[in-house]
């Protein structure tokens, strides 16, 4: 490399300890090694890759393996990632999901398209597909017997306080009702088979119910999302008045805190271990012969430590009938469940899991969830 490619080279890693160039300006990851030379910005590799994608806007080149040319450099210098930040991000509504790393390719790519493709927080009008407080359009639902993705039709209303979906076109009634009170979704394109797939929960006579959904069109998907999450946010300003947007934003839609397979037993203890999918959805601890089931078999309530509530590593000496080895007991005010990790590994990790809600105080309206709470042994 010739030394005007060295020095251009050393001037990139120069501002790179700029202030807000040390993470990448997409997903926050630290040390970013690469920059877009149209956009001005420092970006993580994964982000690079995503900005390949819209090439006819984003120029991305290695900080350290490409060359770079002296104009190129200028220009960086005199953008950076918090000028960046600036202007695609000056009009964010609070109930958008800004993805992190940790998020699924989806999210991250929508997100990185909605700011320099779209523009969409530049200009407010074209927040409108999830901001207008109602969306009405067609997902690929699966069905809650069959197995098979059908074509539904979905309203979302925030007038009306509600997400319903209709078996047929014409339908004058919907075939269900979710509140937006008790609505999540997040995204599991793993579980559900598709890079679009998103897992939507309400509460039905105080039980989850679950409906898995895609859209071929990523864009509509995430739309979707976020209309979602817009109707939760509206709906939380009037159920909080006064709360401000730090305290209602992380109640919008929560990733479950863990999903996995491990072996249950019954109440008794005396009958045998069954291997049970467990999903960890903030302190309801839910168990399903299949991840993909519409409801789950069982549902457990966890509770704080101050509330009699512990999590501890083993089994009673007596337990036989297990198949694995990774003892865990949960132990509630009513009854002790037993459970069997696979390996150690999951075995500390859904203690972790288990253990951070515990030790988390419980919430005034947490009490009212615990009493009316029902498992099914």
């Amino acid at each position: 490399m010739d030394s005007a490619s060295e020095q251009n080279r050393r001037l990139l890693m120069e501002l790179l300890e700029r202030d807000g160039n040390g993470n990448c300006v997409d997903c926050g990851v630290t040390e970013p090694k690469w920059a877009s030379s149209t956009l001005g910005v420092f970006v993580c590799h994964s982000c690079s890759g995503l900005h390949r994608n819209i090439s006819q806007i984003s120029r991305v080149k290695s900080v350290s393996m490409d060359p770079w040319e002296a104009d190129e450099v200028k220009f960086i210098a005199s953008a950076g990632n918090n000028a960046a930040v600036a202007k695609y991000e000056q009009k964010i509504p609070p109930f958008y999901y800004r993805p992190t790393n940790t998020d699924c390719m989806l999210l991250r790519e929508q997100w990185i398209r909605a700011k320099y493709e779209r523009k969409e927080f530049m200009f407010v009008d074209r927040q409108e597909p999830y901001s207008a407080g109602y969306r009405e359009g067609f997902l690929w639902k699966r069905g809650r017997d069959n197995g098979q993705f059908l074509n539904r039709k979905f309203i979302l209303s925030e007038r009306e306080g509600s997400l319903k979906y209709f078996n047929k076109q014409d339908a004058r009634e919907p075939k269900a009702v979710m509140k937006i009170q008790t609505l999540n979704a997040s995204f599991q394109p793993t579980k559900i088979g598709h890079s679009h797939g998103l897992h939507i929960t309400y509460l039905k006579d105080n039980s989850t119910r679950n409906i898995f959904v895609y859209h071929e069109d990523g864009k509509e998907m995430v739309d979707w999302f976020n209309a979602m999450r817009a109707a939760r946010f509206h709906y939380l300003q009037v159920a909080y008045p006064g709360a401000p947007d730090t305290v209602l934003v992380p109640k919008l839609t929560r990733n479950y805190l863990k999903e996995g397979y491990m072996e249950k037993t019954g109440p008794r203890h005396t009958e045998g271990f069954k291997k049970r999918w467990f999903t960890m959805d903030d302190r309801r601890l839910m168990y399903f012969k299949d991840p993909m089931d519409a409801y789950a078999r069982g549902e457990v309530f966890i509770g704080s430590k101050e509330n009699s509530y512990t999590v501890l590593a083993g089994l009673p000496p007596a337990t036989q009938g297990y198949h694995w080895h990774f003892g865990i007991t949960i132990v509630t005010p009513e009854r002790r469940f037993l459970l069997v990790c696979e390996t150690e590994a999951e075995q500390l990790s859904w203690i972790a899991a288990l253990q951070k809600v515990i030790n988390r105080p419980m919430m005034p309206q947490e009490y009212a969830v615990e009493a009316h709470f029902k498992h099914k042994p």
